[in-house]
């Protein structure tokens, strides 16, 4: 048993309530259980009792031992002198308050819900590689409590993204352009190459690659200047005529503005196990022909009607060198960017970026309509999809993806079962 059992248990009251006392032997009646602490100190918080006949307000506790109050020194921090009352699996010894007054102690080993606790016995039990735990018990779920709860966990996805574009558009002076070329950027790397395309949008800052937006052939010596895919020391292919008039360019803009020390080396990209559909090169020309097509991002992003004009944005045209090279150099046929990486960058760029302007704006409007998207892209598909979808849950869109797969990552994986309104209906005593 772990203690976000017991937790779950006292903040529903879900226990025998016959003849409840103290292990001391006083009596006690529940007012109020109190509300979650999400943060340092007691876990439960504004509580009310009866000791007796005395009303007692403040925080409860609750461990599997009560000799766990020593374990985590709480008999020495003040935070814990509001505690009144202790609510433990077993009471092994008694527990004091820094000024050394005993607090109440509440047993509840023997007053458990057995149901309740066999089946969360039986979901905390299950394998690892058990993707969803609850999958042979979910038959007995209501249709409205999964959706309730899958509506739950997109908008804990999506606001958990747009907490990441938030903290970005802070360290970039409260810039919304800035904002979405840092964020776009990062993205178009896909997983195995963003975090070096995330330090290349801090080498290139938006400001600077507007001064040359209009000239795709300055803009692709920057962008691949500063990526380090110009020194031809360094790559396994000697440069063509063209991309040594870019590396000569590129001395000259390097040189005027001063970004000396500032380049990536080649040896920090990922091209191992990647198509050349995936390339970082390739992306790379995407993002040049990007910002040479469009004036701006952010407001384009904002602005756009639906999943189909913000499909339109991402299908810049690339400019005729990339379209026939994978690296600078090397030949190679480049076909445009597929759908399901647009999907992919709308998803997981687009949508959140969205949803922090709405926030910040404070227009919830906004965040509904930023959410829709999602109802307008197709479904992702992946091994996790697949086996919530075998187990009966809807995926037919982008919205069903995302609401699925964190489900997986922030309660199924974590075995989260008494968080998550599934398991909690699950572990509900029956009458």
């Amino acid at each position: 048993m772990q203690e976000d059992f017991l937790h779950y248990i006292w903040q529903h009251q879900y226990f025998d309530k016959i003849d409840l006392q103290t292990d001391d032997g006083q009596p006690i009646t529940v007012l109020r259980p109190g509300h979650r602490n999400p943060d340092a100190g007691p876990d439960f918080l504004q509580a009310r009792l009866l000791l007796g006949n005395v009303e007692w307000s403040g925080a409860v506790e609750i461990h599997l031992r009560a000799s766990d109050w020593h374990r985590h020194q709480h008999q020495t921090d003040p935070k814990y002198d509001q505690v009144v009352l202790h609510v433990v699996h077993a009471a092994d010894v008694p527990v004091q308050r820094t000024n050394g007054s005993e607090i109440p102690v509440l047993a509840l080993a023997a007053r458990l819900p057995a149901g309740a606790l066999a089946a969360y016995e039986k979901l905390r039990s299950q394998p690892p590689e058990t993707l969803l735990p609850c999958a042979p018990l979910l038959p007995e779920v209501s249709e409205l409590t999964r959706t309730m709860m899958l509506g739950r966990t997109l908008l804990e996805r999506m606001e958990q993204k747009a907490d990441r574009v938030t903290e970005l558009h802070e360290r970039l002076g409260q810039d919304w352009e800035a904002t979405a070329w840092h964020a776009l950027a990062a993205a178009f790397g896909f997983q195995k190459n963003s975090e070096p395309l995330a330090r290349l949008a801090k080498a290139l800052p938006l400001a600077l690659l507007r001064r040359y937006r209009a000239d795709v052939r300055q803009l692709a010596a920057l962008v691949f200047g500063q990526a380090g895919f110009l020194e031809e020391e360094t790559l396994k292919e000697p440069l063509d005529e063209f991309s040594r008039d870019l590396q000569t360019e590129f001395g000259f803009l390097r040189h005027k503005h001063n970004l000396h020390g500032t380049a990536l080396a080649t040896h920090e990209w990922n091209f191992l196990r990647l198509r050349p559909a995936n390339f970082p090169t390739v992306r790379l020309a995407q993002l040049v022909a990007l910002l040479h097509a469009r004036p701006t991002l952010f407001d384009a992003l904002l602005t756009a009607r639906d999943g189909r004009a913000l499909e339109q944005f991402f299908r810049a045209p690339l400019p005729e060198y990339w379209q026939t090279h994978t690296r600078p150099g090397r030949p190679g046929k480049v076909a445009e960017m597929g759908r399901s990486s647009v999907h992919l960058l709308i998803t997981n760029t687009v949508v959140p970026l969205r949803v922090a302007y709405a926030r910040s704006v404070g227009n919830p409007e906004q965040v509904e309509a930023a959410l829709s998207l999602l109802d307008q892209l197709p479904a992702e598909r992946n091994h996790f999809t697949d086996a919530y979808e075998a187990a009966g849950f809807r995926n037919t869109c982008a919205a069903d993806s995302q609401a699925l797969l964190a489900l997986h990552r922030d309660y199924c994986a974590p075995r989260r079962c008494v968080h998550c309104g599934i398991g909690a209906s699950l572990l509900r005593p029956r009458s």
